[in-house]
């Protein structure tokens, strides 16, 4: 496809995020049960809600701007997941786990944080300002989700996993 305006660049950007989110929704359940603090474990099971919402959003904004909700395949969420589940496959000890498991649900979150960013900015350029806030709720969510993950890192899963 050949991209013309900032506008479909923007579909397709909506698109690629569409198909990012409801991929996290089947992945984030994994995390869960691979994580051994309980704190973390809350965490992500929090998230998990908050990620299911991101794609009802999503859907929301496709019907904003009538169009129907579709998902174009994501290569960064499919190689950040791949990733993620190999360095999980080397790793024996559990307070190391979830350091890695810390490490790579923040690099997802800092790849969403970039995407909505770009794409409210674009909706503010392009004047879809009610596109613009339902798009900003989710990415205070995702700072949120980010913010919540160093702090349980910094607190006390970096310090298990080094002693």
């Amino acid at each position: 496809m050949t991209i013309k305006s900032l506008e479909e660049l923007f579909h397709e950007t909506l698109k690629d995020l569409y198909f990012a989110e409801k991929k996290l929704v089947k992945t984030l359940p994994g995390m869960v049960k691979k994580a051994v603090s309980p704190r973390l474990k809350e965490a992500i099971q929090d998230h998990l809600s908050e990620t299911e919402g991101h794609v009802t959003r999503l859907e929301e904004v496709f019907a904003m701007l009538d169009k129907k909700p579709s998902a174009k395949k994501c290569e960064a969420i499919e190689g950040l997941v791949m990733e993620a589940d190999e360095v999980f496959a080397e790793i024996e000890d559990a307070e190391t786990l979830d350091a890695a498991i810390i490490s790579s649900a923040q690099t997802v979150e800092h790849y969403e944080i970039a995407r909505y960013g770009t794409l409210v900015c674009w909706a503010r350029q392009l004047g879809m300002d009610d596109v613009e806030a339902v798009l900003h709720k989710t990415l205070d969510e995702e700072k949120a989700a980010d913010q919540r993950l160093s702090g349980l890192a910094e607190e006390y899963v970096n310090q298990k996993a080094a002693a």
